[in-house]
């Protein structure tokens, strides 16, 4: 019998190097790089500001499926050995509904054999039916309950193994979850190859809970083709569901599988382990196709996804696979040994003290790097005094976290990082953001927190499709009176904070304030007269006399918080800007000299923010100004503790009397330089500068 002839060196050389690929590199990816090239989208399902919507016409009723899909198939099982892949997926998502009356149906994160078939409408959510492939794994959030399909209720999770009757399911209402709430959902899904366990994680918060609601041993070998799809289907019946997906991320890989442990199979189709050995079988996208499905790509023949396989046996090349990929393992590991006795390992930090010791955790750059995407721009998701904040998940656990990267370095960046460890690592509030760990590698200062699903007080007020609820303002308003109280009074050692604005106040998912980004935070004895520094902060909420004498106290702290107060109530910015970023000029651009203006006039309720139509108690409105004005009092000694800020909001002490005029408390140059005779030449010199933008005689009005 003649022997078949050898491919040609570089075809057969490509084939190796992309299947090499394909097997030993994880595959990755999230929502930076979805884009209508890198998704396949069936039926209704589109993208609109950076969202997956699977619903055409929310305003008109209507029945239809649809589908979203990563466009490249991926690698689920190995081909010669049937080993599964382990995998793990997180996304956010949303169920709303205009007319909540009106029958659902729900969503399912799918796992496909194919990318073009399509289920029915109705309660199927568009898995199953006449067009749609027979085998496919999927995860069914369904809000629409079928006695038919044995459905324990219409607000439920399940898995569902090569049909829409879930093997598996649970009411997603004992974790207090409703899905038509309209409320983004988060959801985890992993499976462990080594244990066959699949687990499905729901919650509303962004950490990833530790007991999961669905867990399932699942061999998945007997469910998938060596290559899937994977993605989202979701269906209406008759309704105006609107399903939404804010955010996918999913990672499949093959290195914590037995590769080699299991012997090839006999076939390269997919099994379905309760059908008889007569029905028939979908075959995959695999390898080796069947000459019936054979594709013509890239203008050659018998060729699929790129891999060929005309003149080799898949035998010969599995091995020659094994052979090639032990030797590149064996090549690593020597260059490793090699590399880690010539290196000079990374010196960590000797001087983090006690105070680091006991954070909670120390990651490692590589963590934090695979969490952030490699600090992605697209996970940017604000930016502090000293860093930029991030948007990460975790991927030990799945948790949804931000990461702080700093932006100083340097020995004074290494003091400035020890000393905001060391003064978050001794803080202990409800109304403060949390510190989960921190990192320091390769010249990069890291911190990770918690992140807070509702953003930003600032966001909260201005970028909201809807107003913030007065009540929700005043719970907030209390909060971060709380934790100054806390800081300025209640620690060992007193916390001047120095940074108070809305956008360093986050909101969790109560919509509770908590207080975040240290950067500029200073930490005293208490009673201790303050030294003096250059003024550091967002003008609109510096106090006066710290802009001209650079001396941080709580009183400082108390006056940005009573711009923070008016700004709440009012909805106005402290400083208006104009079409070009430049702060405006004038009494009305002023939040402060506005709300004074106002208070002098008697109108002080006219200050109320207009998106809130009214739905405020006078009253409350009016103690709130009042307390804003209070703290906002030029002279500092006026000014009242955050101790009696709570109070007064709580209703158990009265505000005190808010003059209708505006103090104006003056100081020549020469008082000031009086007062700052007792600091540092470097110092001192700072002040003069900062001084030297007033006339001899203005006031603090003037200045600030």
């Amino acid at each position: 019998m003649p022997m078949l002839p050898a491919p040609p060196l570089p075809t057969f050389t490509i084939f190796l190097s992309i299947l090499i690929t394909i097997l030993a590199t994880p595959t990755h990816f999230d929502f930076d790089n979805l884009t209508l090239t890198t998704l396949n989208l069936l039926g209704d399902a589109h993208i609109t500001n950076d969202t997956i919507t699977l619903t055409a016409h929310p305003s008109v009723p209507n029945s239809a499926a649809s589908r979203a899909l990563y466009s490249n198939p991926l690698p689920f099982r190995h081909p010669t050995t049937s080993a599964p892949a382990s995998f793990s997926t997180f996304f956010s998502f949303s169920i709303t509904n205009l007319n909540p009356s009106s029958i659902g149906a729900g969503l399912a994160f799918l796992i496909s054999p194919d990318d073009h078939s399509l289920g029915d409408s109705g309660p199927s959510l568009g898995l199953s039916g006449p067009d749609a492939a027979p085998n496919f794994v999927a995860v069914e959030f369904d809000t629409l309950m079928d006695i038919q399909l044995n459905d324990i209720n219409g607000n439920h999770v399940g898995i569902d193994l090569n049909g829409v009757v879930s093997t598996q399911a649970a009411d997603l209402g004992s974790l207090d979850i409703d899905l038509k709430s309209g409320d983004t959902v988060n959801a985890w899904i992993l499976y462990d190859a080594t244990t066959n366990d699949f687990t499905v994680s729901v919650s509303y918060s962004n950490v990833k809970p530790k007991d999961p609601i669905l867990k399932l041993n699942l061999d998945m070998a007997q469910y998938v083709n060596d290559f899937m799809y994977v993605g989202f289907s979701g269906s209406t019946q008759g309704s105006t569901e609107v399903h939404s997906i804010q955010w996918w991320s999913f990672t499949s890989s093959f290195d914590s599988g037995p590769l080699d442990s299991a012997p090839p199979p006999p076939t390269a189709t997919l099994t379905n382990p309760s059908a008889s050995s007569s029905s028939a079988s979908l075959a995959p996208p695999s390898l080796a196709p069947s000459g019936a499905e054979e594709r013509k790509e890239d203008g050659k023949s018998g060729c699929h996804n790129g891999l060929c396989k005309n003149g080799v046996g898949v035998g010969a090349v599995a091995g020659v696979v094994t052979a090639g990929a032990f030797v590149l393992a064996l090549f690593a590991g020597v260059l490793i040994w090699v590399y880690s006795k010539k290196v000079k390992p990374f010196k960590r930090l000797d001087s983090l003290g006690s105070e680091v010791i006991r954070m909670p955790k120390e990651f490692t750059y590589k963590e934090l790097k695979l969490a952030t995407n490699c600090f992605s721009v697209n996970r940017v998701i604000g930016h502090g005094a000293f860093g930029t904040v991030y948007k990460a998940i975790l991927p030990a656990n799945g948790d949804i976290v931000a990461v702080k990267r700093c932006n100083h370095g340097g020995d004074q960046g290494k003091d400035e990082f020890l000393s905001e460890l060391s003064i978050i690592g001794t803080l202990r509030h409800r109304n403060l953001v949390r510190l989960l760990g921190w990192c320091h590698e390769k010249g990069e200062i890291l911190l990770v927190y918690d992140l807070m699903p509702n953003g930003s007080l600032d966001k909260a007020l201005y970028e909201a499709k809807t107003p913030l609820p007065w009540d929700h303002r005043q719970k907030i308003l209390l909060g971060v009176a709380s934790v100054l109280a806390y800081l300025h009074h209640e620690c060992e050692n007193q916390v001047i904070h120095r940074d108070i604005k809305t956008s360093n106040i986050m909101l969790d998912e109560g919509f509770n304030a908590r207080l975040g980004d240290f950067g500029l935070a200073r930490q005293t004895e208490h009673d201790k007269s303050p030294d003096a520094t250059v003024a550091a902060g967002t003008m609109g909420y510096l106090a006066p006399e710290y802009v001209l004498t650079g001396r941080a106290t709580e009183k400082t702290d108390v006056f940005s918080y009573g711009a923070v107060v008016l700004e709440v109530a009012s909805g106005r910015r402290p400083i208006e800007k104009d079409a070009n970023g430049v702060g405006r000029v004038g009494v009305s651009s002023n939040l402060v000299e506005w709300v004074w203006s106002l208070h002098q006039e008697g109108k002080l309720l006219t200050a109320a923010d207009p998106r809130l139509g009214g739905e405020f108690e006078e009253e409350e409105m009016r103690r709130v100004m009042l307390v804003g004005l209070a703290c906002s009092h030029p002279d500092a000694m006026a000014r009242p503790s955050m101790r009696s800020v709570v109070q007064m909001l709580m209703g158990e002490a009265e505000v005190p009397i808010v003059p209708r005029m505006k103090p104006c408390t003056s100081y020549s140059t020469s008082h000031l330089l009086k007062t700052l005779q007792d600091s540092s030449n470097s110092d001192y010199n700072a002040m003069i500068t900062t001084i030297s933008i007033s006339s001899s005689e203005e006031s603090f009005n003037d200045i600030v």
